[in-house]
């Protein structure tokens, strides 16, 4: 077994108020001539995408756009997108939004030099060719999809959510600009920061994790409890914005390179199941998953290393799973998966699927079918 890790970031990433004039600038650089934009209604409604086309047509580009991307992203929106990429011949990709746009865009550049279908990639580094230039500004701090290797895309047929995580779809710029963020509702920024922590947690329990990821992991969760409730109450908080948008950029550089665990698996199968929000998911579900790793000896022992850095009351892995369940009840997350809608009948094939989300093969504990389904079933209870 090889002893040598890798470390995955993207060659270049801005951040702060400014950083979209700043990403715009490299674009004009490197002399690309035809951007498509990849962005969801949301953001086409608040004008956010249509700023950014007028910026880049000043710049002499000429731009498409396709805006119909999906909160958990689908088959149908990455063959769409193509579509449009192809139509226009476009030489860039500029997506404008939180995990869904990014993991579409990021599915769409990978089609455009690899060719196929998306499904062709499941699974880790299937494609041979870098995909087209990707700049992913990011109006959410949770997902990190900006700046990761990981992308997401929903099988409707099948009602699961396919892990594609190949290095050759890590963006070529990642964008984190807070002034993206101000007009985020309090709902997101609770659900992407719980998402964001949920990386933490994941990568400092993960069997790949490094000195490198587990400084990340902690810088990350110390910067969400310092911040997270804040700008949840006050999204125009230019100092919480802008520290959640560090947090969550770390808390990426840990996953993306330790990657994750239990609680990924099973969200990605809830929301690929009942099209549930992932980051709601990961929140319930995470001091669930984390109740069960802790009967291994390290993971319990890493667990109670993080309650200093969430603010926990005492340095036992029982009092961070405690301090993660108040987290989500000042943030008005719902209390279990029976008030999000998860059926009983439905627990058994939740965990088969999760056992094959390759986010699972990175959680301290290989939990048989039998233990996944109990893990649901506290979640479900709670």
């Amino acid at each position: 077994m090889s002893s040598v890790t890798g470390f995955f970031i993207p060659p270049v990433s801005y951040f702060g108020e400014g950083a979209l004039l700043e990403a715009v600038n490299f674009i004009k650089t490197k002399e690309f001539k035809k951007a498509i934009i990849i962005t969801d209604p949301g953001i086409a409604k608040i004008g956010l995408s249509g700023k950014v086309t007028e910026i880049l047509k000043e710049n002499g580009l000429d731009v498409a756009i396709y805006d119909q991307t999906q909160p958990n992203p689908n088959i149908g929106n990455v063959t769409a997108g193509l579509k449009v990429l192809k139509e226009q011949d476009s030489d860039v990709v500029v997506s404008i939004g939180g995990g869904s746009a990014h993991d579409n865009a990021k599915a769409i550049a990978l089609l455009a030099t690899n060719g196929g279908e998306i499904g062709d990639y499941e699974g880790v580094n299937q494609s041979k060719n870098a995909a087209l230039p990707l700049v992913a500004v990011n109006t959410t701090a949770g997902t990190a999809s900006e700046m990761t290797r990981f992308t997401i895309i929903s099988n409707e047929e099948k009602k699961v959510k396919m892990a594609i995580i190949d290095n050759n779809v890590t963006p070529a710029v990642a964008v984190n600009d807070p002034s993206a963020m101000y007009g985020l509702p309090p709902a997101l920024t609770a659900a992407t920061g719980l998402d964001a922590l949920t990386h933490c947690f994941e990568a400092y329990l993960s069997t790949a994790a490094s000195p490198i990821t587990d400084c990340c992991a902690l810088k990350g969760i110390d910067l969400i409890q310092e911040s997270l409730e804040e700008a949840y109450k006050n999204g125009k908080d230019t100092k919480a914005r802008t520290d959640m948008c560090y947090a969550e950029y770390l808390a990426g550089m840990a996953f993306n390179n330790a990657s994750l665990g239990y609680v990924h698996a099973i969200a990605h199968q809830l929301g690929g199941f009942y099209h549930l929000p992932h980051g709601v998911c990961n929140a319930v579900l995470l001091p669930h998953v984390q109740s069960f790793n802790k009967k291994d000896e390290k993971s319990n022992n890493r667990l109670a290393e993080i309650a200093s850095h969430l603010g926990a009351k005492e340095n036992t892995a029982d009092s961070t799973i405690e301090r993660l369940h108040e987290f989500n009840r000042v943030l008005s997350i719902p209390r279990n998966l029976k008030e999000l809608g998860v059926k009983v009948e439905d627990f058994e094939i939740l965990a088969e699927n999760a056992m094959k989300d390759a986010c699972h093969l990175t959680n301290p504990i290989q939990f048989e079918k039998e233990e996944v389904i109990a893990i649901i079933r506290q979640a479900y209870e709670y």
